[in-house]
């Protein structure tokens, strides 16, 4: 992390802990974002832009993407999020880049957040990323939150042409050479796989401390990632069962680096009713993801709307 950077946060605190504060200062004491949201009928452009201007209005405050850039036909690979170890929607349906998808819906809306939920970080080009989400976030006004995996799916890093084996390491390094063309005026970094000297890149994001980066994954593997350089932790799991482990992976690692586990940011998935949310955030969690609620206009605003009246508002 650049020394420009570590100064910032030390005088105003992490992304994560600035929004924080300014949510309870507003009396919420959980936040809530929608999951999926550029698949299906939201990956055109009415639909994606329908969809966000819903979530906006019924007080969801971000909306999460996925991505995979190819998804090859037969992969053997083992999806780890079902049981039958592959994606349920199949392998030939729309996922549109996260970042041209988010873009969009940053012109339609005023207030949400852009996040992927997640892109996977070893895949891209770190310093071309760095330039993309920077003039994203200007653009938007400071709405974007990174979400970062390291991935799963062998067959489409092969078919990128990309190394596989080391994408754990891959991923620390690109994030190291992304902060620092975020936050230092000529960035200079070299590390075994990014090198380079003087690199002016703006414009620079707008958000205090930077882009928040969002550390996503099932293993505990991705817990100390986070642990050590997220802004925030996405965990691929539920059930207070599986959390509990990777929460205590987090914040040990944490500590182990010297960071300050409470400024991590928690989002989840699991919970559509009001109890549930009050347990995911008893568990420590900051932002609770649900799906769309709906695949159609008049489906998605009821079960927006819905959600919002039993949830939301008795959370404000």
């Amino acid at each position: 992390m650049g020394e420009a950077l570590r100064e910032r946060r030390q005088q105003t605190g992490s992304p994560a802990t600035l929004r924080r504060t300014e949510a309870t200062d507003r009396g919420c004491t959980v936040k809530f974002g929608v999951l999926f949201a550029n698949v299906g009928p939201f990956a055109r452009p009415e639909g994606a832009a329908a969809m966000a201007g819903l979530a906006e209005e019924y007080g969801f405050e971000s909306v999460w993407t996925v991505e995979h850039t190819v998804i090859p036909s037969g992969y053997e690979s083992q999806y780890p999020y079902d049981k039958s170890g592959r994606m349920a929607a199949g392998d030939d349906f729309d996922i549109p880049d996260p970042l041209i998808w988010l873009t969009w819906v940053g012109a339609a809306t005023e207030r949400l957040r852009l996040a992927t939920g997640i892109l996977i970080l070893p895949q891209r080009n770190p310093v071309i990323l760095a330039k993309e989400l920077a003039t994203l976030d200007v653009l938007s006004g400071g709405r974007v939150e990174l979400g970062i995996g390291v991935g799963w799916l062998r067959e489409e890093f092969d078919a990128l042409g990309v190394s596989f084996d080391d994408r754990g390491p891959r991923t620390d390094e690109y994030v190291a050479a992304m902060r620092a063309l975020w936050s230092e005026p000529a960035p200079t970094f070299h590390g075994e796989r990014v090198s380079f000297d003087n690199a002016n890149c703006f414009p620079k994001p707008v958000q205090s401390g930077g882009i928040p980066i969002v550390v996503g994954g099932h293993t505990k593997a991705a817990a100390r990632r986070a642990g050590r350089l997220g802004d925030g932790f996405f965990p691929g799991r539920s059930t207070a069962e599986e959390l509990a482990p990777l929460f205590e992976a987090m914040r040990r690692a944490a500590e182990d680096a010297g960071r300050d586990p409470d400024a991590i940011e928690v989002t989840a998935g699991g919970a559509l009713d009001l109890d549930g949310a009050k347990r995911y955030a008893d568990l420590g969690v900051d932002r609770l993801v649900i799906p769309p609620l709906g695949f159609d206009p008049e489906a998605l605003e009821r079960g927006l709307a819905g959600f919002s009246e039993r949830v939301i508002q008795p959370l404000r």
